[in-house]
């Protein structure tokens, strides 16, 4: 064999072979330190292996040497992007547990709504924005980090913080809301309602990302279901499960909104368009929850000199002997906490806990979803199941 027939062998063999690349940790594509190692025939990906472990933040074990109380701080670290939520479930899962929540006041369970759902408009602006990003366009990631802004002052205005909040607290809140917050609050929703229809117009419904996104990373509503996929990830899928409405926790019962599924207006039922559309109408529900909030904050529930935000408790946060799980709706989906109190019933620090944060399950099916797509769809595919490592990366 002659050493031309040789170098075209090669050239044959290698052509048959399948490569390997490492998108990431540090891959701007994949939202956080997160490794995709990828099994790719030319530009077509045949596995998605994720490989996740390069924060450590070791959540569970944080809380088994803290307090209840001393622990909400470290919630707001799991979904950074969510923290009001995180700390909101934390702590009705204690008050449950010490059998208080049902003395919780009605403001302050208003004001805790409220909040989580500003929270939960900007979490979903960033993931808007970064996945507009991810595809090509820059405009929206602007307008996007643009009215997030606002949302990030009002909270800050609240709590003193623009990111951890350490705001929401076992009994109440740690602040009443500041003097002149409700009519800033509606201001920011008049002013945002049309901020959304201008951003429909100029990224979700734009041509060239329906092209982009839609009939790809398609999930079945099974395959959703069997790996305990949730929030807009399950939804976007069709089905209609969302614990504020399936669990009714804290007031939510009280309110009118609807859960925004998808439809397959673009392309197949649980395409990344739908995901990304899901979010987009989420956004308006929250808005609405939020008027809802502010009228009964100031109309039934008003401020009065001798309301007090942090609630009377038991001298000791020791609830007694037991085991209890917590969930609630986040941004990103299920978040739920398993408690299991100290078998003695005396001490305030909790013999185990366990975070099941959505992110984890929701990024787990990305293989399934990812076989026989181009490199290029893996991005979008990515980018559609909006997942923070803080939480998946305990």
């Amino acid at each position: 064999m002659t050493a031309l027939e040789r170098y075209h062998r090669k050239i044959a063999e290698a052509a048959t072979q399948d490569m390997i690349l490492n998108m990431g940790p540090q891959h701007p594509s994949t939202h956080g330190v997160l490794r995709l190692e990828l099994i790719t025939d030319g530009e077509i990906v045949k596995e998605v292996i994720p490989h996740a472990g390069y924060l450590h933040r070791c959540f569970d074990k944080h809380a088994e040497n803290l307090t209840y109380q001393q622990t909400i701080p470290f919630t707001d670290r799991l979904d950074y992007l969510s923290s009001m939520n995180n700390s909101h479930i934390w702590v009705m899962g204690v008050e449950r547990m010490l059998g208080i929540d049902k003395d919780i006041p009605k403001r302050v369970e208003y004001i805790r709504v409220l909040m989580c759902e500003l929270n939960r408009i900007a979490s979903h602006l960033i993931s808007i924005g970064t996945y507009g990003i991810d595809i090509g366009a820059f405009t929206p990631f602007l307008w996007c980090f643009r009215d997030r802004e606002h949302i990030m002052g009002m909270l800050e205005w609240a709590s003193g913080s623009r990111m951890l909040y350490n705001y929401i607290w076992i009994g109440g809140l740690f602040f009443d809301l500041p003097v002149g917050f409700e009519e800033r609050c509606r201001e920011f929703v008049e002013y945002f309602k049309p901020k959304m229809t201008e951003l429909n117009e100029l990224l979700t419904n734009n041509q060239i990302f329906i092209s982009r996104t839609a009939n790809v990373g398609v999930l079945p509503m099974d395959v959703a279901i069997n790996y305990g996929c949730s929030g807009p990830m399950l939804r976007g899928s069709g089905l209609k499960w969302d614990l504020r409405r399936i669990d009714n926790y804290s007031v939510y019962g009280e309110l009118d909104f609807e859960v925004p599924i998808g439809t397959g207006a673009m392309g197949t039922t649980g395409d990344c368009w739908d995901r990304n559309k899901v979010r987009v109408d989420e956004i308006g529900e929250s808005l609405k929850i939020i008027e809802q909030c502010l009228d009964r904050l100031q109309k039934e529930l008003k401020r009065t000199p001798e309301f007090d935000p942090r609630a009377k408790l038991p001298r000791r946060l020791a609830p007694k002997a037991q085991d209890y799980y917590m969930r609630g709706e986040c941004s990103k989906g299920e978040l739920g906490f398993y408690f299991i109190a100290d078998p003695t019933g005396k001490s305030e620090i909790p013999f185990r806990v366990k975070a099941r944060g959505p992110s984890f399950n929701n990024l787990s099916v990305i293989s399934e979803i990812s076989k026989g797509v181009m490199i290029a769809d893996l991005i979008a595919i990515v980018g559609s199941i909006d997942f923070v490592l803080g939480e998946l990366d305990r």
